[in-house]
């Protein structure tokens, strides 16, 4: 063992440390992209709509804007970093290299957060589908949750082959779904139903709740797009990273882009409106089909409509495992983590460990948490995690242009610096909105505790027992040739 002029302690992890924690390539451009849309569908379907309810829906397209905006830095600069240094670390070996241990370890742990408690979000929108079709009671929501992570992490743990095919497959349902959806609701569409929330005193049909209410609108934007940055981490499943990173990144990102304004307008516009989709339903897809459909029986559009959640959850399973796995095997989280089936190589401690969690989040909030609110809550402690690990990627992006300008770039974002500079601004600003929200302030304080408590593990125990895994080896290697 050796210590480090910054005082970190590492191993080479002994015997057959990586042999036990070894992966399999298996995915080419079209199962990243299915992946990186997979991941995010789901926001199509459920969650985002309740930001219309709390701007009116003129501030939520102005938010749908500007977090728009702050995709694009971000996709932009991950698409460039990831072939870079193409390791299953994604946000914290980017961080790591470009920022030190403390650096690698903050985004990696508040990525965590995000995927984990995403996975938590989709699951409850997703048995709310599941309730609406079969009628079962409140009572019963944690059987639904407890069946959904049964399953769809035992998918995951059955390989990443099959796990792809998977993700493809119910990607591309959700997006005939959406298609569906799209066609039919054009006839029914009026463009005065997007404006018949009523304005508060002194507000405009345009703002109705006022210029503030933007801010509040921020997170419900951002879940049109959260987990598309994942698709780092499934670099050392990629047959071609240097290739097929950057194309589908991009390619879903813009496909996200397109069903994202789609959504916004069309399932807004339809049916009771502004008025009845901003807070009325959890379920706005499910409600507007059967407006653009006419139908009235639950039943067979909900067993279609819950596809797109369905996408997501698998999708962010496998964002969490391969996360928990990269920080367990690099010793930031307890080694056991990393240990890969010894034939299907995925990460299955990984996986079931970060579904105890999630599930026990869900618990909580079920047994303490506001019933009414319980949705926005938990959705704003996902996006917590995740604008923390935006802000600290762009910063490490703005320290590897800086610092190690000769590192080979098989892709170069053509936002550069200031792109990067405009996503980290907004990603900062909306961190310090979502402590503003007096309905969803103590889901946030909850998780910013954890965080706190997550910072205090590594500082007194983690940073003692680190290994040399490819992203430590990369970062030290690039830190000695800095150091000259």
């Amino acid at each position: 063992m050796g210590r480090g002029r910054e005082q970190f302690t590492y191993s080479d992890g002994g015997e057959g440390y990586f042999e036990r924690r070894g992966l399999k390539r298996h995915a080419g451009v079209f199962s990243l992209w299915a992946l990186g849309v997979g991941a995010v569908v789901s926001g199509d379907f459920s969650g985002w709509n309740l930001g219309v309810g709390l701007a009116g829906f003129g501030g939520f397209l102005i938010a749908l804007v500007v977090i728009t905006v702050m995709y694009a830095g971000l996709c932009f600069s991950i698409a460039e970093m990831s072939p870079a240094l193409p390791h299953t670390g994604g946000a914290y070996s980017f961080a790591r290299t470009a920022l030190g241990p403390w650096g690698g370890y903050v985004t990696g742990l508040a990525e965590n957060m995000e995927y984990v408690i995403t996975t938590a979000v989709v699951c409850y929108f997703a048995a709310a589908y599941l309730q609406n079709i079969f009628g079962t009671p409140d009572t019963v929501q944690p059987l639904w949750w407890l069946g959904l992570y049964i399953v769809f992490v035992g998918m995951n743990v059955l390989g990443v082959a099959a796990s792809f095919r998977f993700v493809v497959f119910i990607t591309m349902v959700a997006l005939m779904i959406l298609v569906v959806f799209f066609v039919s609701a054009i006839p029914e569409f009026e463009w005065a139903k997007l404006w018949n929330i009523e304005p508060d005193p002194g507000e405009s049909r345009l703002l109705p709740k006022g210029v503030g209410a933007i801010g509040a609108a921020l997170p419900f934007a951002i879940w049109l797009y959260l987990a598309i940055e994942q698709l780092p981490l499934a670099a050392e499943e990629s047959v071609d990273v240097t290739r097929d990173m950057p194309r589908g990144l991009l390619w879903g990102f813009a496909t996200l882009v397109t069903t994202g304004v789609l959504i916004t307008f069309l399932n807004v516009g339809i049916g009771g409106g502004a008025a009845y989709f901003g807070s009325q339903t959890e379920e706005p897809l499910l409600d507007g089909l059967k407006v653009t459909l006419g139908v009235t029986s639950a039943n067979t559009l909900g067993i279609l409509a819950v596809a797109g959640l369905i996408a997501s959850f698998h999708a962010i399973i496998y964002a969490y495992g391969r996360n928990i796995y990269s920080l367990s095997r690099a010793g930031y989280f307890p080694t056991l983590f990393s240990v890969t089936h010894s034939t299907r190589k995925t990460p299955w401690v990984a996986l079931i460990w970060g579904a105890v969690v999630g599930y026990s989040v869900l618990l909580v909030l079920f047994v303490v948490g506001e019933r009414g609110a319980f949705g926005g809550v938990i959705l704003n402690m996902a996006v917590f995690g995740a604008v923390i690990a935006y802000a600290m990627q762009m910063v490490a992006f703005l320290v590897l242009r800086r610092r190690h300008a000769s590192m080979p770039r098989p892709y170069v974002s053509p936002l550069g610096e200031p792109g990067a500079w405009v996503a980290l601004v907004i990603a900062l600003g909306v961190l310090v909105v979502l402590f503003l929200n007096a309905d969803f302030r103590p889901g946030v304080i909850g998780v910013a505790v954890w965080f706190l408590a997550g910072l205090a593990y590594f500082g007194l125990y983690a940073r003692h027992h680190l290994v040399t895994s490819p992203e430590e080896s990369f970062a030290l290697r690039n830190t000695q040739a800095e150091d000259g």
